[in-house]
């Protein structure tokens, strides 16, 4: 019997998304100055010429790996979200600040820093971060249902993604749990005042 061989085109998009993920991990455990292509390609197990051919230049590896998770992220956040009940909008707040605690966010920190100080990956990460706002932004209107029509409403679900971000930076340092639960509460009842 003859073993079942993988399309290249499936075996290429698997490479791929290995080296996105190991990339992910690296910048998060190692900062930038420690994540080179040659040690995202060992963490994901593929030769560098094999990382080299995905991704030419390492600007072009960290700007696809940060994009690719946040995707990754926001699809999975849809699809877990409640579309109702009494718990809704603490749920979704819960859920987007979840979205700047864990390996993500330490990564795409690390990818901002970096971008501070070099200048041919300053004009990606800003694009970058852009779309990644817009989309979060978008995705946190329409979780909680928001009509952007009505005062203050647009400026509320900003507040909250920054609220969320600004909880996320207090979260590298220490385990920050009570005081955000605390604080998660309140911009639910903030939400709930002001959307409904």
């Amino acid at each position: 019997m003859g073993t079942v061989s993988v399309p290249k085109q499936d075996r290429s998009r698997a490479t791929r998304q290995r080296l996105l993920e190991a990339a992910i991990a690296c910048l998060a455990e190692y900062g930038w100055a420690g994540s080179t292509v040659a040690v995202v390609a060992e963490r994901a197990g593929v030769s560098r010429g094999a990382a080299q051919h995905h991704f030419p230049t390492r600007e072009d590896l960290f700007t696809a790996a940060v994009e690719y998770v946040a995707e990754e992220r926001s699809a999975a956040l849809r699809t877990l979200m409640p579309r109702g009940g009494p718990d809704r909008t603490r749920a979704v707040v819960t859920a987007l600040v979840g979205l700047y605690t864990g390996p993500l966010f330490r990564a795409a920190l690390q990818l901002w820093a970096a971008a501070a100080h070099e200048e041919q990956l300053r004009p990606r990460v800003t694009l970058l971060e852009a779309r990644v706002g817009r989309e979060s932004h978008r995705m946190a209107v329409e979780l909680l249902g928001a009509d952007e029509g009505r005062p203050g409403v647009r400026e509320t679900v900003q507040g909250l993604l920054d609220m969320a971000r600004g909880l996320g930076l207090a979260n590298l340092l220490t385990d920050d749990s009570a005081r955000r639960d605390r604080v998660v509460e309140q911009w639910a009842r903030i939400l709930d005042g002001v959307l409904r």
